[in-house]
Order: C-alpha cells, then sequence, then structure tokens
C-alpha cells in the first residue's frame, strides 16, 4: 500500500470543527479551522451562493457549503482533516467530494457512545498519519495549559464581572479551535486583551444575563444588537467547549469531556450547571437552518429550567425584522 507523503513544515491543515489539535500543532503543522475562514471572509455571503452555483442544494446547511466555497478560495490548503463522526452529519459527504476534488481528507471519529479506548486509537492513528510523536503532543498539551487557563479567565470575566462583552467572548473562545492558525500570536494578544480587559470597571448590575445554546451563530449583527437591548451574553455552550474548558494532563480524557460530538446527556448537564451557575435570566437556542441538531429544541425546553427562546439562521446576514422582534420580546420578559 502506498504510504502517503509526509507534510512540508508549517503546512495548513483545515479542520471541519474542533479535534484533537494538539497534535496538529505537535506535528510542525497549521491548523485552519474552516469554519472561521468562512465567516470571517468578507465575502461569507458570496461563498455561499458559488457552492450552491457548484450544485450544493439549497437545503443543505449554510457552514458545509461555506468550508467547501472556502477551500476553493484557498488551494494552499490541500489536507482537510473531517470529524466524519461527533458532528455535522453532511461532513463525510463533504469530504467524499473534498477527496474526488484532489483534497487530502483525514478522517477523524469522536466515538458514539463515548469511549476512552475508541477515542485513544483516533488520536493515535492521527497522530501516525500527521507524524506526531507521543512525545510531542503532550509537550504540546503543556504549552497549551496556560493559554486555555488565559481563555478560562476570559469566561469568568465575562460573567462574573462584565468586564469582556459577550461578542468578545464569542469570537476569543471561538479562534480557540485553532488558535487564529498563529499559536504564538493568538497568546500575545490574548495576554494584551486580559490585561486591558481587566483595567475596566465592572458592568453595572441591571441587564438581563442571557446564554447560548446550540451552534455558533451564522448572524452578523446578534450581539450588537442584544447590547442596545440591555442584555449580556454571559455564556457560549459551544464556543466555550472549543476552549477545552475542563483542564486535564490527559489528554484522551480532555476531549472525552468535551461535551460537543456526544450525547445530549452530557450537553443538558453542562446547560444546567452555566444556568445556576452564572444566573442567567434567560436561553437563546440558535438553531441552523437544514441541520440535524434542531430535532434537540423540544427536548431543552422540556429539561431545562428557564425561559428559553429559540431562532434560526441560515445564510451570513443581518437579523431579520422578524427575529429581531421577537428578541426584544424576549428581553423584555426577562427584565427585572
Amino acid at each position: 500500500m502506498r504510504q502517503p507523503a509526509p507534510f512540508a513544515p508549517g503546512a495548513k491543515v483545515g479542520l471541519t470543527t474542533t479535534i484533537p489539535v494538539e497534535v496538529v500543532l505537535a506535528a510542525g503543522l497549521t491548523p485552519v479551522d474552516l469554519n472561521n475562514l468562512f465567516i470571517a471572509d468578507p465575502l461569507a455571503l458570496a461563498r455561499v451562493s458559488q457552492a450552491e452555483a457548484a450544485g450544493f442544494p439549497r437545503t443543505l446547511c449554510a457552514w458545509i457549503k461555506g468550508i467547501y466555497a472556502a477551500l476553493q478560495a484557498h488551494p494552499e490548503i490541500q489536507t482537510v482533516i473531517a470529524a466524519c463522526q461527533g458532528d455535522c452529519s453532511n461532513t463525510q459527504a463533504l469530504g467524499e467530494i473534498l477527496a474526488a476534488e484532489g483534497i487530502e481528507v483525514i478522517h477523524f471519529k469522536f466515538p458514539y457512545p463515548r469511549d476512552r479506548e475508541q477515542l485513544a486509537r483516533e488520536i493515535s492513528a492521527l497522530m501516525d498519519r500527521l507524524g506526531a510523536d507521543p512525545g510531542a503532543v503532550a509537550r504540546m498539551q503543556a504549552r497549551l495549559t496556560p493559554v486555555r487557563r488565559q481563555l478560562r479567565r476570559l469566561d469568568r470575566l465575562t460573567w462574573e464581572t462584565g468586564q469582556v462583552n459577550g461578542r468578545e467572548n464569542f469570537q476569543w473562545l471561538i479562534s480557540s479551535s485553532d488558535f487564529a492558525s498563529d499559536l504564538t500570536a493568538y497568546e500575545q494578544r490574548l495576554t494584551a486583551f486580559l490585561k486591558e480587559a481587566a483595567q475596566r470597571p465592572p458592568a453595572a448590575d441591571g441587564r438581563v444575563r442571557l446564554g447560548f445554546a446550540g451552534i455558533p451563530p451564522i448572524l452578523t449583527d446578534l450581539w450588537p444588537y442584544l447590547e442596545e437591548l440591555g442584555a449580556a451574553v454571559v455564556f457560549h455552550e459551544f464556543p466555550r467547549q472549543f476552549s477545552m474548558p475542563d483542564a486535564s494532563p490527559d489528554l484522551v480524557a480532555q476531549y472525552l469531556r468535551y461535551t460537543y460530538p456526544y450525547d445530549i446527556g452530557g450537553r443538558l448537564a453542562d446547560l444546567k450547571e452555566a444556568v445556576a451557575t452564572r444566573r442567567l435570566d434567560g436561553l437563546v437556542h440558535y438553531t441552523q437552518s437544514f441541520c440535524f441538531r434542531q430535532m434537540f429544541d423540544q427536548f431543552l425546553r422540556d429539561h431545562l429550567n428557564v425561559p428559553l427562546l429559540t431562532i434560526e439562521g441560515d445564510r451570513p446576514t443581518a437579523l431579520d425584522s422578524r427575529t429581531r422582534m421577537r428578541l426584544e420580546a424576549f428581553v423584555d420578559v426577562l427584565r427585572p
């Protein structure tokens, strides 16, 4: 069997979601979260249309179409790690299309149900393919420990004192999936940001305290609008999970505690803790059009003892008038 070619030092490797990034970094490669690459593109909306022009159906999640189009715009990314289990149900099909177009696709599976031995095998296989030895991975995990500690501090400054606002919280945590493709620069910026944020006065009391459940919203002006309404977003479910909030010296244990790719029970426990600890007045459950995770909406309503508003987004656009009115009414009802 022909062995795959080794990677050039620093080669970019696309990620379809958060996977054990320690392995990518330990191999001397550059991780690129394709979701972040897509949504940060000034032409993000046009990218979705480009994917549809290439044959992707209208009734398909815009994140999948955005990933595909982002790769077309960045031909330097010739390898993609696709989480074909534990993420979007369409990732496997996307991987097949990318492979047919000449991109190397490395499949990674989060075991379902959770299984330590299976996850350890998946991480080991990824290490073998990328050329990362266990010692280098362990050193990289240790290297990331202070960065992840700073992200936990940033999160506390959001919900404990309000010195970090919701949009800042979201942007820092969501980018921890790949550390903005430059770990050193990311850490330097994070250190400087925390130093500046610590000098801010604590936020005034009386704001409605909201949490976000569900996948990261694709809507472009959500946080500024909520701030206009006097609401503070003090919890982001999945972005927080991407930052690996539960410290562990054991890499396998760290990714077993990561709730995103596993059963709804783990998510529910995480959400209940957030509601209580962060004193949430309400939850906004964001659902993405054509995403299988929409099915969990009623489950969350049945099992969370907190007011919950469900909103839906499709493409990377501003809030429509109906969603604005629903958010305004929700915040007004929760206002003390």
